[in-house]
């Protein structure tokens, strides 16, 4: 067996390219008593990737040299542990690599979920990120309206169809009017605003005639800045992430804080996807009796092969998916 992985050859200062990233061939992982050998099969192209480049968040920053971290959905090929046995699907914190060595107790053991890459997208981090943030930090009523803005993205889709399964008035955010009538025709969103349109704000206002209950922030700066004026008195703000500052040097905040927020009395909360771990088996009911049902489409952005990883994530930072992206190997 071959092994290869992508690292970070240098750090970006402004926009990422191609040449921030390094293909390398790399040795087979020894595994450890405890541990298995596993061969990954999906890796989750997240806007997080470029974040962790800039500094330490949640996690420890990456740095020059290093392989690039990514959720991962592997297969076991040899397992020393008796948690896990060879032909067994897991989730775990991988690299941009074809085989990995982990602990098996820092692995899931997945259900058999048919297509596969049902388990990184609806069944996986973007569809829970998308219950989590929407169901215990947003805290939706039936009647009341959800702005979501990255409509079109991996998370934003599915918490605007969550949400309107619940009987809440949708509205969306995405680039282009071709990504807004998608989101309206395809996604079932009561309506969609370009972001890109001078006239947004007069767009928005006439897309939320009662005004923003809550806002599911996928990008930050202005947009946030934006949606804010919207807000109704004690609503809610989800910080989920803020992917328009990641690519830039230049981050900006939104102006308006603190001031809406108290005059408001808004409530902004962010959160990441396992400070809810524990809620994940009732977030897959849901998920599951919502794709059933039809309440949910899936839709998802599968790109072939190791190597592509870095344009995989370039294109999306650019706004180039539809549905949660990933690489297949």
């Amino acid at each position: 067996m071959k092994n290869r992985e992508i690292r970070v050859a240098e750090l970006p200062q402004a926009e990422l390219k191609p040449e921030h990233f390094a293909l390398h061939d790399a040795p087979m992982p020894d595994v450890a008593e405890g541990e298995v050998l596993l061969r990954t099969r999906l890796m989750s192209i997240d806007a997080a990737n470029r974040s962790w480049m800039k500094g330490a968040t949640y996690r420890e920053a990456v740095k020059a040299g290093d392989p690039m971290p990514t959720y991962a959905v592997c297969e076991v090929v040899e397992s020393r542990s008796d948690r896990l046995a060879v032909g067994d699907i897991v989730a775990t914190e991988g690299v941009w690599a074809d085989y990995i060595a982990r602990k098996a107790h820092r692995c899931q053991k997945l259900p058999k979920v048919e297509p596969l890459t049902h388990l990184m997208s609806v069944y996986g981090i973007a569809g829970k990120t998308a219950f989590h943030g929407l169901i215990h930090v947003g805290q939706p009523v039936a009647g009341e309206t959800v702005l979501v803005s990255a409509a079109a993205g991996s998370v934003g889709g599915f918490v605007g169809q969550i949400a309107k399964a619940l009987g809440c008035r949708v509205v969306g955010l995405a680039g282009g009017a071709e990504k807004c009538d998608w989101v309206v025709n395809e996604l079932g969103f009561d309506a969609c605003v370009d972001y890109r349109d001078p006239g947004m704000f007069k767009a928005l206002r006439k897309a939320c005639p009662n005004g923003v209950d809550i806002y599911f922030d996928n990008v930050g700066g202005a947009i946030l800045e934006t949606a804010l004026f919207l807000m109704n008195e004690r609503g809610r703000v989800v910080c989920c992430g803020a992917i328009s500052q990641y690519d830039t040097e230049g981050a900006s905040g939104p102006r308006n804080l603190p001031g809406l927020v108290v005059v408001k009395r808004l409530r902004m909360e962010g959160f990441i996807v396992m400070d809810f771990a524990d809620k994940d088996a009732v977030a897959l009911r849901a998920l599951q009796h919502w794709v059933a049902s039809g309440q949910i489409k899936v839709f998802e952005d599968v790109v072939d092969g190791l190597e592509n990883a870095p344009q995989a994530l370039i294109g999306l930072l650019a706004g180039d998916n539809r549905g949660k992206r990933m690489v297949r190997l």
